[in-house]
């Protein structure tokens, strides 16, 4: 699949890193070093904009490296791109760490997964059918 995308940073293109990769690294698009102090939360600029076909979307999510590592995480995750959205990629981190985060230019900041998607057509209806779980919630399966 080909997706248009118009780069105004001085990034090179999000690539997949290895062959079986299912993400591809965003870095951030910044004049200067950002300081993301601890539960700390600001949007990231990657000076990406993208046409994505109808019927697909991009999932934003966080990188485990730094969230292992470092405490930084994406908040609305996986954040959705919708395929009529054409403004530039912003990325929500958040420091969850007890040390201030930094983030200079080109620093890889979250993965984004192309993924197809359905489009549901709701009807209301007056009942559901029985299955075994009902209206069990979190939990009520008994498995851990």
């Amino acid at each position: 699949m080909n997706i248009n995308i118009i780069n105004k940073s001085n990034n090179p293109l999000p690539k997949y890193q290895t062959e079986g990769s299912a993400g591809m690294d965003l870095m951030a698009n910044v004049e200067e070093t950002i300081k993301l102090k601890p539960m700390e939360r600001k949007v990231i600029s990657t000076g990406l904009f993208m046409e994505l076909p109808l019927g697909y979307e991009a999932q934003i999510r966080p990188r485990s490296g730094l969230a292992i590592k470092k405490g930084i995480t994406c908040l609305n995750t996986p954040g959705t791109i919708d395929a009529d959205y054409r403004g530039e990629i912003g990325v929500i981190l958040i420091n969850l760490s007890s040390e201030v985060f930094e983030i200079k230019n080109g620093d890889r900041i979250a993965q984004m997964v192309i993924a197809k998607h359905e489009v549901a057509h709701l009807h209301e209806v007056e009942l559901l059918s029985d299955t075994e779980r009902g209206a069990g919630g979190m939990g009520s399966t008994g498995k851990n």
